[in-house]
C-alpha cells in the first residue's frame, strides 16, 4: 500500500497541490507544507521532521485539542520541509490518518463504502441504542456534524441506508463529489488553483456514532 501512495503523491507533484487544509509544494528539491491559508506569509515556525506533523495537527490556533483531524480548524503560523517522498506520505498520514490509504484505494476502484444504518446497526454496548436514530434526526445530526464549514473536511461517499438514501437532504451536492475542494474553491479547465486530493469519508467515524447515540439520549 505505501508504494502505491507514493506513486499517486508523486504524480499529483506535477504541480502544487492542496489535501485538506495543507499546501503541499516542492522547492529546490524538498517538499514543503504548511497551513493554505499560509502560502504566502513569511517568518513560519520551520520544521523538518515528518513526526512533527503529529504535534502540528493536535491542537488548534486557540490550543484546544483536535478530536476530529479532518475538522477545518488546523493551526496556523508552521512550515514543514521534507526530503523524501516518503517523509512527506509519513507527514500527510499524520495530519489525515488514513486518508492517504483511503484515497489510493479508491483511485484503484478498490474502496468500499458502509451505510450508517450498517454502522449504526453493529455498535455494541453503551453505542447500541444509536441505531433507534430517527431518519428526520439523521438529516438534522449529518448535516450539522459533516458539513464542511465548521464541521469535517471530508467528502462523504456512504449512504445513509442500503437503499442509497442520502446522508442528509440538508447538505449541498458538493459534499459529496470528491472533484469538489471542502476547504476551498473548485477549479475547473484551465484553472490556476492547485490539485486538490480529496478527504475521502467511505463511512461513518466513531464521533458522529458517538453524537447519535446522544441525539437518541436526549443529551
Amino acid at each position: 500500500m505505501p508504494d502505491s501512495i507514493e506513486k499517486l503523491l508523486k504524480a499529483a507533484l506535477t504541480a502544487p497541490f492542496y489535501f485538506g487544509e495543507i499546501f503541499v509544494q516542492k522547492t529546490r528539491g524538498r517538499f514543503v507544507l504548511s497551513h493554505r491559508d499560509d502560502e504566502l506569509v513569511d517568518h513560519l515556525q520551520t520544521f523538518r521532521n515528518a513526526q512533527d506533523a503529529i504535534e502540528i495537527a493536535k491542537y488548534d490556533d486557540a490550543g484546544n485539542y483536535r478530536a476530529l483531524k479532518t475538522a477545518p480548524n488546523l493551526r496556523h503560523g508552521w512550515r514543514l520541509e521534507l526530503d523524501t517522498l516518503e517523509e512527506l506520505r509519513c507527514a500527510l498520514d499524520c495530519f489525515y490518518p488514513g486518508r492517504l490509504a483511503i484515497f489510493a484505494a479508491w483511485k484503484r476502484d478498490q474502496l468500499q463504502t458502509t451505510p450508517l444504518r450498517e454502522t449504526l446497526d453493529r455498535q455494541s454496548g453503551m453505542y447500541r441504542v444509536a441505531a433507534k436514530i430517527s431518519d428526520p434526526e439523521l438529516d438534522d445530526l449529518v448535516a450539522d456534524f459533516c458539513r464542511s464549514n465548521g464541521g469535517c473536511l471530508r467528502t462523504i461517499l456512504w449512504k445513509r441506508d442500503a437503499r442509497g438514501t442520502s446522508p442528509s437532504t440538508k447538505l449541498p451536492d458538493e459534499k459529496f463529489d470528491p472533484r469538489y475542494d471542502q476547504a476551498g474553491m473548485p477549479g475547473g479547465p484551465g484553472s490556476t488553483i492547485p490539485t486538490t486530493v480529496p478527504l475521502l469519508c467511505q463511512e461513518a467515524c466513531n464521533l458522529l456514532v458517538a453524537e447519535c447515540r446522544k441525539v437518541v439520549k436526549g443529551e
